[in-house]
């Protein structure tokens, strides 16, 4: 006879039994996870948070990408506190790393924020492996220096991996906002130029994978706390979407092949596969970095 497992968190209760691992878990994997638009403080953040806690402990990721929109409304010491380090106090107490960038909501002061690691910058890389290299950037003020350091990035960086991510999406099919044209006229070049592997974004409150375009893979992840139900429409470069709850992304890289699944607030996985490098070669000035 199956068992239920329940937690109770607050006031709500969440059942456990919903959950099923997908990827392939490799102990010596690069494991990591998504999230986007979470910054409410309110039932479904802390909901996403515990979910996230659950899994963590047979997908041992130590890093979480934020897409934005990290804090709505008030953003001083005490909304920090209410709107992530409260709900994600499992993950941090674990030691767990988030990485933030800027959405349309976020103070740009944010950047300062230790927990948020982003180094006092709008924009910045980091390498948690060798190998595997994020880009993230401000969506909000694409301007020329942002571009260039952006260029210069990618053109040192030899990573076989290379993850961009930020705030607005470049391919969306989300009803409130959509896909950023202008934004895309602007980074998909360079993109493309130099073999980006990835990209994560948010802002529309849904969770959708896209079709390849011009060979890169495009995630939305911004239903993390918030949701626009319904709010998807049909888009032909659209391969999955899903706006009936919120969500979160689980990943997972083993060499050349990136295994994905996403998970919904209850802890059903309402998407998952793998996509495979195919091009770049790691430099060995990248490597010693």
């Amino acid at each position: 006879m199956k068992r239920t497992a329940v937690v109770a968190i607050g006031v709500f209760v969440l059942s456990l039994a919903a959950q099923q691992l997908k990827l392939p878990n490799q102990k010596d994997s690069f494991h990591f996870a998504v999230i986007g638009d979470t910054g409410t403080g309110e039932r479904p953040e802390y909901e996403i948070a515990s979910r996230l806690a659950e899994y963590r402990k047979t997908f041992a990721f130590d890093v979480v990408v934020m897409l934005g929109d990290n804090l709505y409304g008030g953003q001083k010491t005490q909304d920090f506190q209410k709107k992530f380090e409260q709900p994600y106090k499992a993950l941090l107490d674990a030691g767990v790393k988030f990485y933030a960038v800027l959405g349309n909501h976020d103070d740009v002061n944010q950047r300062s924020y230790k927990l948020f690691n982003m180094g006092g910058e709008r924009y910045f890389t980091f390498k948690p492996r060798n190998g595997i290299r994020f880009f993230a950037l401000d969506s909000n003020y694409m301007d020329k220096p942002q571009l260039s350091w952006l260029e210069k990035e990618l053109a040192a960086s030899g990573s076989e991996w290379k993850i961009a991510y930020f705030h607005h999406p470049l391919y969306s099919s989300g009803g409130a906002h959509g896909s950023d044209v202008p934004l895309r006229a602007i980074l998909e070049p360079l993109f493309v130029k130099y073999h980006m592997s990835m990209v994560l974004s948010g802002h529309d409150h849904i969770y959708e994978r896209t079709k390849p375009q011009a060979g890169i893979y495009y995630f939305v992840v911004g239903g993390s706390a918030k949701l626009r139900a319904g709010n998807a429409h049909g888009a032909g470069f659209t391969e999955v979407r899903f706006d009936k709850d919120n969500s979160f992304v689980l990943m997972e890289i083993e060499g050349d092949e990136l295994f994905f699944q996403a998970v919904s607030r209850t802890g059903q996985t309402v998407d998952s596969g793998s996509l495979r490098r195919t091009v770049g070669a790691a430099s060995t000035a990248d490597r010693a970095k």
